[in-house]
């Protein structure tokens, strides 16, 4: 079921063409490096009682280690600190293949060396929210 977005703009040659509207008004891009990969980041939050609460987060993620979505898989374990073999994910479908989804969040590797990551609040929006807005997100034409 979709439900009322809103274009969520560029980042790091990527067009995300739908995030939920009810995502944070609050929209910050970031940059960083973990384990030799770099991370472009855009990141929706909202004012809570108690500071700021992260609705969403897209990383586009450029590094040699990005091989396979095996790598991917791998390399967001890592950063994530969880154990590989117990990440519950199924595929979904992308136009370039398949991606990985599970826990509010939605992956998948573009080409080696690039891969896009797709995180949500599960306490704000379902599991398949993730998989809406990875499925909105296209490369943007080089030139």
């Amino acid at each position: 079921m979709t439900v009322q977005g809103r274009d969520g703009g560029d980042l790091d040659g990527f067009h995300i063409g739908w995030v939920p509207e009810d995502a944070g008004d609050l929209v910050s891009d970031f940059a960083s490096e973990w384990d030799d990969v770099t991370f472009a980041t855009r990141v929706w939050e909202r004012a809570v009682d108690d500071g700021h609460r992260v609705d969403l987060r897209v990383h586009v993620l450029r590094g040699d280690r990005l091989t396979s979505l095996v790598q991917v898989r791998e390399f967001l374990a890592g950063y994530h600190e969880r154990d590989s073999a117990e990440w519950p994910l199924a595929e979904f479908g992308r136009a370039e293949g398949v991606g990985l989804a599970g826990g509010g969040e939605a992956f998948w590797l573009v080409r080696p060396g690039l891969a896009v990551d797709v995180l949500v609040d599960v306490e704000r929006f379902d599991g398949e929210t993730a998989i809406e807005v990875a499925s909105s997100i296209t490369e943007l034409p080089h030139g």
